[in-house]
């Protein structure tokens, strides 16, 4: 056993919950976010050495070590349909939405970058491509991360004040904190709530500085599709999507909390699934007492108002 463990099983606990007062003292704080990954997946086209095997309509898929046809068109029919399903909806309602972004996948879709500066959607840097970083040499990481972020500050004229890799390594988390600009990563899964945390300070060594942390989910998200055990149809989805609102906006009447919709243009943008998040939207829009906002208003405001102890 690690004599020293890192990790905080306790978080906020029972009783110590931070007093949070949401704008316009909202009782939940609602988030949605579209994951861009199409175009930096697996594939012998973007240099990989294999065809992609995760988050599709093939559950199970093999590693090819030639071009998976059928995986390369699954995952463009969310660059060429499913995102403009999910984007054009959010339009229509003039709802905010952050996009998690691969930046080799925006950069193969003009288009689609021009459609967030218009809505002036927040992009967090999703990584370089999506694929799996857990075992990747530390330097070769670093490398990419750094050449994520040039990415999308030449596409959008500056860095993402956020960060999620989605598939990341115990070494992620401490390459974001040596790039200040990122005010926050999302790439963990234990708390309702924004909270802050401790990494290696770079510039003074054998410190630690305070690290904000906005945590994402993946139970209410649209990748439980592409799972043997997650939705089958929209009603369950919509339905599971409810339960969780409903939930955390009856804790809300005493303590606000958070609550993140992960999407993916490949899996949410199909017809057949997009009426949950139809139905999920006319629900909450009936609702006149929560926060609807962009991943980076969210930690703005904690930033403002539970700043770093």
């Amino acid at each position: 056993m690690t004599v020293n463990n890192p990790r905080d099983y306790i978080g906020y606990g029972r009783n110590n919950l931070p007093n949070v007062c949401w704008p316009n003292n909202a009782k939940l704080a609602l988030q949605f976010v579209l994951n861009y990954e199409e175009g930096g997946e697996n594939c012998i086209l973007h240099g990989d050495e294999h065809s992609e095997v995760f988050l599709s309509e093939v559950f199970g898929a093999a590693a090819y070590k030639d071009r998976h046809m059928s995986m390369e068109s699954i995952y463009e029919y969310g660059s060429r349909v499913g995102v403009w399903r999910i984007i054009n909806e959010f339009q229509q309602r003039g709802l905010p939405l952050t996009i998690f972004g691969v930046a080799t996948a925006l950069q193969r879709n003009p288009d689609v970058v021009a459609a967030i500066k218009q809505n002036n959607y927040d992009v967090v840097c999703h990584g370089l491509k999506w694929i799996h970083y857990q075992e990747m040499p530390i330097e070769q990481e670093r490398a990419q991360m750094a050449e994520a972020l040039a990415i999308i500050q030449q596409l959008f004229g500056s860095k993402p004040l956020g960060w999620y890799t989605g598939r990341d390594s115990p070494n992620t988390r401490q390459l974001v904190a040596e790039h200040p600009e990122i005010c926050y990563d999302s790439d963990y899964y234990g708390d309702d709530l924004p909270f802050w945390t401790k990494v290696d300070d770079g510039a003074h060594p054998g410190q630690q500085r305070p690290h904000l942390i906005i945590p994402y989910t993946l139970d209410t998200n649209d990748m439980r599709f592409a799972s043997p055990y997650g939705f089958s149809h929209a009603e369950e989805f919509y339905q599971y999507l409810k339960d969780s609102f409903d939930c955390l906006y009856a804790e809300g009447q005493q303590q606000p909390k958070m609550m993140s919709v992960g999407m993916h243009c490949r899996v949410l943008g199909r017809p057949g699934r997009m009426v949950a998040l139809k139905k999920f939207l006319d629900y909450v829009q009936s609702f006149d007492d929560i926060w609807i906002a962009r991943r980076q208003d969210i930690a703005q405001h904690w930033l403002a108002h539970h700043p770093a102890p």
